[in-house]
């Protein structure tokens, strides 16, 4: 074979390398993305969101309630149901890094897939970094409906019951709050917040929604911090408080937070606003304490009490 020769299937060979790895490259899957395709069509029920210790419930009385319903629909399109508008909605599947990625405007880490079951990781991120607090500390596990239906032989609606292990930690947390309750650090949020039922014309109550979706404020903040106007018609004097306060298991009222201009106006204040309770809101009101899984317990509220006085 003469030099020229040897040259040009060298040169040759050299191209076909180069063209088989260019093609290798163009058509491999980025490092960590998942491959979706086994389980495109099936729909998936969440059926439990826990904390990675296992519960439903962390202390502040916050609970993760399993809802969700997806169904990927092809490798970069997932459905997800809207409770608002009671239908199916897409969404794009957004592949960030490692098995991170972004639907319905939540992020996840996706650790397990199989046709019977998905087990997500939610994630809260602060900018660009995930949060390594309690904010990402969620685990969601869904089933196949075919698994549900024909495997266990039960509905999604028995496996999103709270757990023993939910009641027994409930309980815990109500018999420390009942212990002390007047004590804002003891009281918890009840996933049933504090009733109050009127006993007279003279009084009106109206509970305020702090939801807000623009700065993520969801309809869990309704019962962590729940907030009343409450008017009273011929009051002593006309005024007009906001203040926090602790409602017992038995439903008994006991003066929380309150802002004063001034140091010397603390006392006087705290004597006004326990006349109010005791006089106006003890005696004009049935106070229905707030309750989780049925269990009362001590529970922090805020107040907005306006006072209109007789003939005015």
């Amino acid at each position: 074979m003469t030099k020229s020769c040897i040259l040009t299937t060298l040169t040759c060979l050299a191209l076909l390398i180069s063209s088989c790895n260019s093609t290798t490259k163009e058509s491999s899957k980025p490092a960590g993305r998942l491959s979706f395709d086994s389980i495109i069509g099936i729909k998936y029920y969440e059926v439990k969101r826990r904390f990675s210790n296992g519960l439903s419930f962390n202390e502040l009385g916050f609970q993760q309630e399993p809802t969700w319903i997806i169904q990927f629909k092809s490798p970069d399109t997932i459905s997800a149901y809207s409770p608002q508008k009671k239908r199916m909605q897409s969404f794009f599947l957004h592949y960030d890094h490692g098995e991170v990625y972004n639907f319905a405007k939540e992020w996840f880490k996706i650790k397990k897939i199989s046709k019977d079951s998905l087990v997500f990781q939610r994630l809260h991120l602060t900018g660009r970094e995930i949060s390594k607090d309690i904010r990402s500390d969620v685990n969601i596990t869904y089933y196949a409906q075919d698994y549900i239906n024909k495997t266990l032989k039960t509905t999604a609606e028995a496996l999103q019951r709270p757990t023993k292990a939910d009641t027994l930690y409930i309980q815990q947390l109500a018999a420390k709050s009942n212990r002390n309750p007047d004590s804002r650090d003891s009281a918890f949020a009840g996933r049933q917040p504090v009733t109050f039922i009127p006993l007279s014309k003279m009084v009106q109550v109206k509970k305020i929604s702090t939801v807000d979706k623009l700065v993520g404020r969801t309809e869990s903040y309704d019962y962590l911090f729940p907030r009343y106007r409450i008017d009273l018609a011929n009051a002593y004097d006309n005024f007009g408080y906001e203040f926090s306060a602790v409602v017992d298991e038995k439903g008994k009222i006991h003066l929380g937070n309150f802002r004063v201009d001034f140091p010397e106006n603390y006392e006087p204040r705290k004597k006004t606003l326990e006349a109010i309770i005791n006089v106006y809101l003890q005696n004009l009101f049935q106070v229905i304490p707030g309750k989780t899984l049925g269990i009362p317990h001590s529970s922090e509220i805020n107040l907005i009490v306006s006072g209109r006085k007789k003939g005015v």
